[in-house]
């Protein structure tokens, strides 16, 4: 008598992402490309875009788009984008996973499409179906391998990977032989956060890159251990990921009728850490009713205990620290009423009353939103007068999470700022966003590729007068 072999459970997610894609599932994947759209760009103009043209410089010239460069060869294009989507931190995030999917899913399957010619409605499905890769991998890898592993990197090349496998339409085997190899690159430890640098862009940048070859080398016949998930030594046990096959099975054999999680994907609102998001949103609320911030003895701000190990950064100095401040994101938006991309600029860290502001937050583990977390991002907010006064704000679900949405048109209009502040005039952004959102109609990608390639030459100029700033200043 033999036993049979376990079913491998990189074929219960193949099969589970097999099921149809609908219209309202590729309008919500041409929103979130609208979305990246708006971030990479900006990315481009910041210090990393600078390291990125210098590392262009090694890497072979090739037919790929890429912002702001004249083109590279797909795994490069997609190294290049997937380290720009997060460099304000104004990238979509899963609540619950704590993953970013466009980080990685979208650069992916981007330069995979336009290599393989592929249709505006095979390049949307891709998208969430990568979408959806990155999420039930979050999910099932939970909060032990959070704790010590960047999830957007580590479950981000198996979604690029699961996005191009349906772009080259691989088989079943082959697409879990592509997650097989995926897994074998899964990589990105959170040091990054303690240290200087640009280690967490470059990680989901190798992410993106890495799930295009896997998904490459599968075509071309390389095989891979198809147990990566679950196998004795495989991904979830070597990152601390829980091994329960009853979760796991409930998570990746999804049922043909289950709504694509694409849909549960949060909107950023403000360039700050998630995290930090309840916090500014708590003081956007209070700053609404009036309060004169210079006259605020006292501030208590209750939240859960992953924001406070993310983001407990009482004297940034620099952006990305500013970014990841809980106490900065209260001061300004005490103060300013707003929270935009100045908020971390050397002048607003540097504002004395900002400053003085900050000195006066205690940060509390609050217990009702520790134990909400991940299910709910809350905070809650007390304030104490000079006069002896109080008052308060609570946030349960951030904006931009689903029970607090953004609207398209917010979600098109931040795309159309951080363009136009990426260098692009108003009218070239408005047909880009225009064109993206028209993909679920559309028969072909020639007029969005035509669009980014006129719109990367506006760019290139703006980034070239930004540099030349940067030089004489």
């Amino acid at each position: 008598m033999t036993t049979a072999t376990p079913t491998p459970w990189s074929e219960w997610l193949v099969a589970a992402l097999s099921r149809p894609v609908h219209g309202p599932d590729r309008e919500r994947a041409a929103l979130h490309l609208i979305d990246w759209m708006g971030c990479a760009h900006l990315g481009q103009t910041t210090e990393l875009g600078a390291v990125l043209q210098r590392w262009a410089q090694a890497q072979a010239p090739g037919p790929i788009w890429v912002c702001g460069h004249p083109g590279l060869q797909a795994a490069e294009a997609t190294r290049w984008h997937g380290a720009l989507g997060s460099c304000h931190e104004m990238d979509d995030v899963h609540r619950e996973a704590v993953v970013h999917p466009g980080d990685t899913v979208i650069p992916a399957a981007l330069a995979m499409a336009q290599r393989e010619n592929a249709s505006p409605e095979a390049l949307l499905d891709a998208v969430v179906v990568g979408y959806e890769t990155a999420i039930v991998l979050g999910l099932l890898s939970g909060p032990t391998h959070y704790a010590q592993w960047y999830s957007t990197a580590t479950t981000g090349v198996f979604a690029s990977a699961m996005a191009c496998a349906r772009l080259l339409k691989l088989d079943a085997t082959q697409t879990q032989h592509a997650l097989a190899l995926a897994g074998m690159q899964s990589a990105g430890v959170w040091q990054c956060r303690l240290e200087p640098g640009q280690a967490k862009q470059m990680a989901a940048g190798h992410s993106a890159q890495a799930g295009l070859v896997a998904a490459d080398m599968a075509a071309a016949g390389v095989t891979g251990p198809l147990a990566i998930l679950e196998g004795p030594l495989g991904w979830l046990k070597a990152t601390g990921g829980h091994l329960d096959a009853a979760r796991a099975q409930a998570l990746l054999k999804t049922p043909a009728g289950h709504a694509w999680r694409v849909h549960e994907v949060s909107f950023k609102p403000w360039p700050a850490c998630r995290h930090v998001h309840p916090a500014i949103e708590c003081a956007l609320q209070l700053h609404a009713q009036g309060l004169d911030a210079d006259q605020i003895a006292s501030i208590r701000l209750e939240t859960y205990g992953v924001a406070l190990s993310f983001a407990d950064q009482p004297h940034p100095q620099t952006a990305l620290q500013g970014k990841f401040s809980l106490q900065h994101g209260v001061a300004w938006s005490l103060r300013d009423g707003g929270f935009g991309l100045e908020a971390t600029g050397p002048e607003a860290l540097a504002d004395p009353a900002c400053a003085a502001l900050r000195e006066r937050v205690t940060l509390v583990c609050g217990p009702v939103q520790d134990r909400a977390y991940p299910q709910s991002f809350g905070a809650r907010l007390h304030l104490q007068m000079v006069n002896g006064s109080h008052h308060s704000s609570e946030v349960v679900n951030v904006l931009g999470d689903p029970e607090n949405p953004l609207s398209p048109e917010q979600v098109r209009a931040k795309a159309a700022r951080l363009l136009q502040a990426s260098g692009w005039d108003a009218a070239q952004a408005e047909q880009l966003i225009g064109l993206i959102g028209a993909l679920p109609q559309a028969k072909a990608m020639g007029p969005l590729w035509e669009s980014l390639k006129a719109g990367r030459q506006s760019q290139n100029v703006s980034s070239a007068q930004a540099n030349e700033s940067k030089r004489s200043s």
